[in-house]
């Protein structure tokens, strides 16, 4: 049984993303080895391909964890649409997330976060930033990596998405 220390009533962003982001890493260098064209692949012609898909999920963390503790919002991105970027990229992010200290997210629900989403600008709360929008804009983008991944043919499953489901080699709910 695998546990990640998460109390329910602890709730502190850097732990999810950290966790997240070491299963993007690994899911990328399972599509890399499978075939690196599959990173400049879309699901839809006006969709971002897989890198960018990756890319962005990457800058969701910081853009969620800097300001609800209390700092700035920094990147890491190079910009470059390589796997090796990336790879120096979500190394950058998770070394900067794991020296946020757990106690700079106190009072992060009270905290009001100014940001834009698209062309909209929002001014919300800490928790609906965190909640309403930061997560599903996280998993949205680290979500189409997988499909994208899983639709190119690349033999990744739920496990390899969340890191805690598992099945046996060739196991089907459709079969």
């Amino acid at each position: 049984m695998q546990s990640e220390g998460i109390e329910p009533r602890t709730v502190v962003p850097t732990r999810l993303f950290i966790h997240y982001l070491r299963q993007l890493d690994g899911l990328l260098r399972r599509v890399e080895r499978f075939d690196p064209a599959i990173g400049g692949q879309r699901l839809h012609p006006d969709m971002f391909p897989l890198l960018q898909q990756a890319r962005t999920a990457t800058g969701f963390a910081l853009r969620t964890s800097c300001p609800l503790a209390g700092r700035e919002i920094v990147s890491f991105g190079e910009g470059d649409d390589s796997f090796a970027s990336l790879y120096r990229e979500l190394d950058d992010t998770l070394r900067y997330l794991a020296a946020i200290p757990d106690a700079a997210f106190d009072g992060m629900a009270a905290r009001t976060i100014d940001t834009t989403a698209g062309f909209a600008q929002l001014r919300l709360g800490g928790a609906a930033y965190y909640t309403m929008y930061c997560l599903p804009n996280f998993f949205f983008h680290y979500s189409m990596v997988y499909a994208i991944a899983r639709q190119a043919g690349v033999p990744v499953g739920k496990g390899d998405f969340d890191g805690y489901h598992g099945y046996p080699a060739g196991f089907s709910f459709e079969a």
